[in-house]
């Protein structure tokens, strides 16, 4: 997916490839990995002549976050998962958590934000 994101635009299995830095892998290893990103939703394709080409469906901060909303759904004491993780960040990212708090409430003033518990 790092191939697929960074290169911000759509990408050939072999533009793939070529991208790796393990160049051990399999021409069709990367066609069967980018065939199963496709069908789980994570990389779109398209035909293009006689080739797919591959672009993330959504970006990696999006795709990251949905990670961690799963992650958190795991979790039997959300509140107690969400204060530990904000005692373990950095203050440079504890800013960044609060500067995002205060937005999310400024677009939100009813409490009914995208924000779920």
């Amino acid at each position: 997916m790092d191939v697929l994101w960074d290169a911000g635009r759509p990408r050939t299995a072999k533009d793939v490839l070529d991208a790796l830095p393990d160049r051990a892998l399999a021409y069709t290893t990367v066609i069967t990995v980018l065939d199963r990103l496709a069908h789980k939703g994570t990389a779109q394709r398209e035909r293009i002549g006689r080739s797919w080409h591959y672009t993330p469906a959504a970006s990696r901060e999006s795709y990251v976050t949905s990670l961690m909303m799963d992650v958190l759904a795991q979790a039997g004491d959300r509140d107690a998962v969400l204060a530990h993780f904000a005692r373990s960040v950095s203050d440079p990212e504890a800013d960044v958590l609060r500067d995002a708090l205060d937005r999310a409430s400024d677009e939100h003033p009813d409490g009914k934000g995208t924000r779920r518990r």
